[in-house]
Parts: C-alpha cells; structure tokens; sequence
C-alpha cells in the first residue's frame, strides 16, 4: 500500500508542477469567462445604423413600419426600377420593396449593399406579417384585440406524487441542462485524463523505465497509483476550474449588470416587436431571485453534487484502467487505435444517447443504461436532475464499483505482461491469452 501512495504522490506531483499544468488551469477559465464576456459585450454593443428606402406599391404600410436607433424607414414614391439604379449613390443601406398583389403573393423582397442580420430581417418580416394578418381580421369583421383576447398561453407544471404521498414539482429544462452539462464534463473528463494514463505507460514503456521502476514494485501496483494520481491531478484541476470560472464570471456579472440601461430595453423593443412596458415587465419576472430560488429548489443538489463526484471518479478509474491496460499492450501511440475503438464506443453511445434518455428518463433503455457500467456514468448523471429512485443509484454505484474492479484485475493481467513486450505487433488474441497468464 505505502509503494502504491508513493507511486500516487510521484504521479501527482509531477504533474501539478508542469508549467503546462499551471497555465491551462489559469487559461481555461480566463478563457471560459472571456468568451462569455464577449458575447455579453458584443451583444450590448451598439448596432450599425439601417437607412431603409421602402417602396410600397399596395400603400398599405406607408408609415407603419416603426423607426429605431438602428433602423430608419423612409417611404419613397418612386418605382423599384428607379431605387435600384440610384442605390449606390444614395444613403440607404437596403431597399424594401411591398408588391401591390402583397396580401395574395405575400411576398416581400429586401435588396441591399451589405448582408442585413438575422434580427433585422426577422423584424421587418414579423412586422409586415402581423399587419396583414389585422388587415385580413378587419376584412373578416373581427378586431384584432378580439383574437388577442381568445388567444391563450397554457403553462404546463409537471407534478410526481412519491409512494409516500409529498408532491414534487419539476422544471423539464432545468433538469435536462443541469443532466447534460454533467454528462458532458464526465464525458470529456474520462477522453482527457484516461489518455494522460495511456499516453505516461506509452513514454515509460518507450524510454524502457519501467524496467527500473518494477524492480522495485508490482506492475498492478505501478498500473492503480498511476491511475490514481492522474485522477487526483484531474479532479485538482477541475475544481480550480470550476473556482476560478465562478470567479470571473461574478466580477464579469456584476460589471455588465450596472452597465444596463433603459435604451437596451428600448432597443430589444423594436427588435421583437414587443410593448416597452411589457418587455420591462418581463425582465424583472426573468431576474426575479425568488423565481429562479423555486425552480433550483426542485433539484436535489446534495444528491447531484455526490452523484457528480462519485461518477466523476468512478468514471475514470474504470476507463483508465482500460487506458492503461491499452498502453501496456502497444509499443506508440499510432498502435493504440485498434485497441481504443471497443474501449470508447460505450462512451461516444452514451453520449449520443443521452438527448433520448432526457426525453423519457423512466424508460427502460434509460434504466439499462444507468445501471451498466461502462455507460452509466453519463447517462446516469443525465437521468439524476429528474429523479431517480434511491435503489437505481445504489445499484448503478455498486455495479460501478464492481465494474472498475473487475476492469482493474483483467487490465492489471494485461499490463502485468504487456509492460515488459517490446518490437511485437500485439494482436487480440495475444490479449486473450495474456488474461490466463499463470503468475
């Protein structure tokens, strides 16, 4: 045990002092929290003025269509022919040209000297469109406030009632990003740190160490600290991660948050078409502390957190005992990729079936794969946020655990001969017989 600890500090240490290791684990926050503030800060930037020429043939929307900061409509009374050759010598950024037969074709065309955005055009048109659809109500006899008043938006909670009777109310789309975003980060966890465990038996192998190191310690007991202490070094890394990116996204937050104005709600206004107040109203439900208080209460943080590290953990060490066993059976990393594809298809299945898994938890595929090892890791974690019974979790731990020590002792066969093979392509059936190796 104490060769093992030893073997698990000389892992560790190594590698927390690597300046590689410093710099990622200062870069991936500052990283991470730069591109969120420039998105924030991009989007609160100040839009390039539209001038917009409207030629309107049906003279139906001849002053309808509302000025902005960054959109200003003026109606011309000349033919599209005569703005189109004019275009480039006038102000205008776009021409915006209303057929006479618009209400039959409905159809509108936008002519212009640079690519409008996204917002721009999904403006104009959800302008024009709701104007028609109020002149066709008029037409039909019905007021539009009439049809705005029939017009019902039904808000759908969804409520589990437990053997015992309580009630539980859950929020689907918190539950399927918390379950996702766990999911991912175990995902990339396992690729990340299971090929440092390779890739470190590929260099001892290569640069013949490891013919002084097990002279002096079992290859079972090299094969469990090297394990080990990379899994230390990645859950360090991650949790400073996690620290730091917290960090800077608070200082970032907050910064971001005294720069809001009344002009930024002013100007989403134009952009979605929505009443000023209306929107006002809207962000403060949106920012409300007691709204997003109930909706997180509803996910058992406890349990998600404990769950989170254990399959963190777990996770790796029964992937990177495979890791491990693959690196002590090749001479580089150029023969890994016959033996990499069993060992990671489970991981890239499970990923690709957890979007099914968040549509329907308590299926049965859902349940299987919770509960077998070399997929529950992920799926588990993407099933957690919905509620899973206590005796799923148990069960899936165990079985985890059972898992990774039967990966351990079949990739401990495997390394314990393979450690010392040099210049031979190893081969399936190498593999095979190197399991029922006589000690």
């Amino acid at each position: 045990m104490n060769k093992i600890l030893l073997i698990i500090q000389r892992e560790y240490l190594t590698r927390v002092k690597k300046k590689s290791f410093i710099v990622m684990t200062i870069l991936g926050p500052l990283l991470m929290v730069g591109l969120i503030v420039a998105q924030v800060w991009i989007s609160t930037m100040p839009e390039e003025k539209q001038n917009i020429v409207v030629v309107d043939e049906s003279q139906l929307f001849v002053n309808k269509m509302e000025n902005s900061e960054s959109q200003q409509f003026t109606y011309s009374k000349n033919s599209l022919s005569t703005e189109q050759q004019k275009f480039y010598q006038s102000e205008y950024n776009m021409i915006l040209y209303i057929p006479a037969n618009i209400i039959d074709s409905q159809t509108i065309q936008m002519f212009y000297k640079k690519q409008p955005g996204v917002g721009m055009q999904a403006y104009i048109s959800s302008s024009i469109s709701k104007k028609l659809e109020e002149m066709k109500l008029l037409a039909s006899g019905i007021q539009p406030d009439q049809l705005a008043a029939i017009k019902t938006k039904l808000n759908l909670t969804t409520t589990k009632i437990e053997k015992s009777g309580d009630l539980e109310t859950k929020d689907s789309e918190v539950s399927m990003a918390l379950g996702f975003i766990a999911g991912i980060l175990i995902y990339i966890f396992i690729f990340l740190y299971g090929a440092q465990v390779m890739r470190g038996v590929i260099e001892e192998k290569t640069n013949r160490i490891i013919e002084v190191i097990i002279s002096s310690v079992k290859p079972f007991q090299l094969m469990m600290g090297k394990i080990i202490g990379i899994a230390l070094v990645g859950l360090t890394q991650f949790l400073l991660w996690v620290i730091l990116t917290y960090a800077g996204s608070t200082v970032a937050g907050s910064y971001f948050a005294s720069q809001r104005t009344e002009a930024n709600l002013k100007e989403q206004t134009f952009k979605t078409n929505i009443p000023n107040q209306q929107l006002m109203n809207q962000a403060a439900v949106e920012n409300n502390p007691d709204m997003f208080s109930a909706v997180f209460d509803q996910i058992n943080f406890p349990v998600m957190i404990f769950s989170f590290l254990f399959y963190f953990l777990g996770g790796y060490l029964l992937y990177g005992a495979l890791f491990a066993a693959v690196g002590a059976a090749v001479d580089s990393e150029a023969d890994t990729q016959q033996f990499m594809l069993p060992i990671t298809i489970p991981l890239i299945f499970s990923f690709t079936m957890a979007q099914s898994v968040m549509s329907n938890p308590e299926s049965a595929v859902s349940f299987w794969l919770s509960i077998i090892p070399l997929t529950s890791p992920i799926i588990m974690m993407v099933r957690i946020p919905f509620g899973v019974p206590y005796t799923d979790l148990i069960l899936s731990m165990t079985l985890l655990v059972a898992g990774f020590l039967g990966a351990t002792y079949v990739s401990g066969k495997v390394y314990r001969t393979g450690i010392l093979m040099y210049g031979k392509k190893t081969t399936y059936k190498e593999l095979w017989k190197w399991l029922f190796y006589k000690s």
